[in-house]
């Protein structure tokens, strides 16, 4: 069945990323680029219901009340179906629908995929991708039923290339990526918008906890990640399908790494996630 037989309205597209008004839903926003999102939003009007498996959620709630918005925190490891289930639940608690959701979780796991720890590599899948999965499942159909949203993946210009030295991440975010880009071309003219956020390496606690800190990328120069944020918020306001965030290099790096072959790429990218003393 085409599109146009589904019979969608056509999806009213705000461009002014000023004052708004609704519930959003940022993940991973304990920190990092999730932290960013959830404090850009908070700042344009938004409630908010942040979600982190970590006790730092709560205290980037109570930061987040400062800019005058009611936010809901909600500890849950996303990694797990249960997890999943108690975000929805909270949501569905929450008595009014999500007009925006930012689903940003993810973690990374450093080092040659020989070595790297299985259950490592494992959980890292069921949160960067089965999670996204059955998250989008849910919100897609909220959102259908009330004929709006918008949701924003956190993708990574890491999608554009192979990634030895970090295989797994980089293969979640491609999947990711090409998961945002279809369903933004399934959902036209539904009145729910996705958008896929592809910042490069970002000033968080990503390369640490990834065990990247020793690598070329990992002591290289990062991005600012409320630039980031806000670079995704705009882009995802504006309708659009995706947005390369941050620096220039970022774009450029993403523009040069299609124009190469594949085994080129992976060659590329094996060399910013080598060691700085190999």
């Amino acid at each position: 069945m085409g599109r146009e037989a589904v019979g969608y309205p056509r999806p009213m597209v705000t461009t002014e990323p000023e004052q708004q008004s609704g519930l959003a839903l940022v993940t991973g926003a304990s920190s990092g680029i999730g932290r960013s999102l959830a404090a850009e939003l908070a700042r344009r009007g938004y409630d908010l219901l942040v979600v982190a498996d970590d006790d730092a959620i709560r205290d980037a709630a109570t930061t987040l009340e400062a800019e005058g918005r009611a936010v809901t925190p909600v500890q849950a490891d996303l990694s797990t179906d249960a997890g999943v289930e108690a975000v929805h639940r909270a949501l569905s608690d929450a008595g009014r629908p999500v007009v925006l959701a930012a689903l940003n979780a993810g973690v990374g796991v450093g080092g040659p995929f020989a070595e790297t720890d299985l259950a490592d590599d494992l959980r890292l899948v069921g949160l960067n991708v089965r999670s996204t999965v059955h998250l989008a499942k849910l919100l897609v159909r909220d959102m259908l039923r009330h004929g709006e949203g918008r949701l924003l993946f956190t993708s990574s210009i890491a999608a554009t290339m192979p990634g030895p030295g970090y295989a797994t991440y980089a293969a979640s975010k491609a999947f990711v990526q090409s998961f945002a880009e279809a369903l933004r071309h399934e959902l036209d003219g539904s009145g729910v918008t996705v958008t896929a956020l592809m910042p490069g390496p970002t000033d968080t606690e990503f390369f640490e906890r990834a065990d990247l800190v020793d690598t070329r990328v990992g002591q290289g120069p990062k991005d600012d990640p409320d630039e980031v944020a806000r670079d995704g918020i705009d882009a995802l306001l504006a309708g659009k399908d995706h947005v390369v965030a941050g620096s220039v290099r970022n774009t450029v790096m993403a523009h040069a790494s299609r124009a190469m072959p594949e085994t080129t790429r992976a060659a590329v990218h094996a060399q910013m996630t080598r060691s700085e003393d190999q």
